[in-house]
């Protein structure tokens, strides 16, 4: 009697344990809204949600890349922007310095286009953060250099960036150019040089050698609007990458908050079963001890 008695109570005390740790984790469901704790309770679904948390952590990262690409694209454009607004004005002073004007309007436009030319070396120097923006992918680099002669007059330009241009990861392998590549900058060094030959033939009076460099400035300006162009559809491309991947990153969100909550309807449902059955097996046990305990006695 006393061993079917004591078996009674093991398995009695087992059932209210199971039902205590089953009530204590429902609790812990509804509470948190969450189902997962730890990787025993869902071996299967803490595996996916692991694997769609290392997406997330590498999607947030090449977020962080395309703002970063984005915002070099934008500052590059600006600064080819600024340009063409001095090219379009060097081209207007090679026709009137072309035509039959007196001397003291082409010492005026030589001392334009002399302005022109240091502006658009500053433009060309321009650096947002510490990175030169038509340095190619050598950043830390001032792209321009320029050799003056004894009255301080800038007399060449040269480009002394790197051949090939900055590249961004933005995910999945692929990447963007968010500046100008060596080709391009070396072109604005150019011209920068018809700047001073422009300069040079206004302040020698020189009309052909004014009108000469005509041509050379319309090539420039159409090397400029193409580089423009360029950063136009870099900067769609990446807004269009930042879409994508804001739109899977809430994708994931979703994913992961299926996999690791609780269905709080279900949940509280089990959890007042739980509850009564708990408090049921609680008085049977306490009735069962009593009587064995009685029995024992007797």
């Amino acid at each position: 009697m006393r061993l079917t008695s004591a078996s009674m109570n093991d398995q009695l005390i087992a059932q209210l344990q199971q039902l205590n740790s089953q009530q204590t984790t429902l609790q812990n469901e509804v509470s948190t809204g969450q189902r997962i704790f730890q990787p025993g309770d869902d071996p299967l679904a803490v595996s996916q949600v692991a694997a769609d948390q290392m997406e997330q952590s590498a999607l947030t990262q090449a977020g962080k890349n395309a703002d970063t690409a984005l915002a070099a694209s934008q500052n590059t454009t600006a600064g080819l922007n600024q340009i063409k607004a001095l090219s379009d004005r060097a081209s207007e002073l090679a026709v009137l310095g072309s035509g039959t004007i007196g001397t003291s309007s082409m010492q005026a436009y030589a001392t334009e286009a002399n302005q022109l030319l240091e502006q658009a070396v500053t433009a060309g120097n321009s650096n947002v953060a510490g990175n030169y923006l038509f340095a190619g992918n050598a950043l830390s680099t001032s792209p321009f250099t320029v050799t003056r002669d004894a009255s301080g007059q800038i007399t060449a330009v040269a480009y002394a960036g790197s051949a090939n241009s900055a590249s961004v990861p933005l995910g999945n392998g692929a990447s963007v150019q968010p500046s100008t590549d060596g080709t391009t900058n070396a072109a604005l060094a150019a011209f920068m040089n018809q700047l001073v030959a422009l300069r040079n033939g206004l302040q020698a009076g020189d009309t052909t050698a004014t009108q000469a460099t005509a041509a050379p400035l319309t090539t420039s300006s159409d090397t400029i609007v193409n580089a423009l162009s360029e950063q136009g559809a870099v900067q769609s491309r990446i807004q269009i990458t930042q879409t994508q991947q804001q739109s899977r990153l809430t994708e994931l969100g979703q994913e992961i908050s299926n996999a690791s909550s609780a269905d709080l309807p279900s949940t509280i449902v089990k959890l007042n079963q739980t509850s009564q059955a708990y408090q049921a097996a609680l008085a049977a046990s306490s009735k069962f001890m009593s009587t064995s305990l009685l029995d024992y006695l007797k």
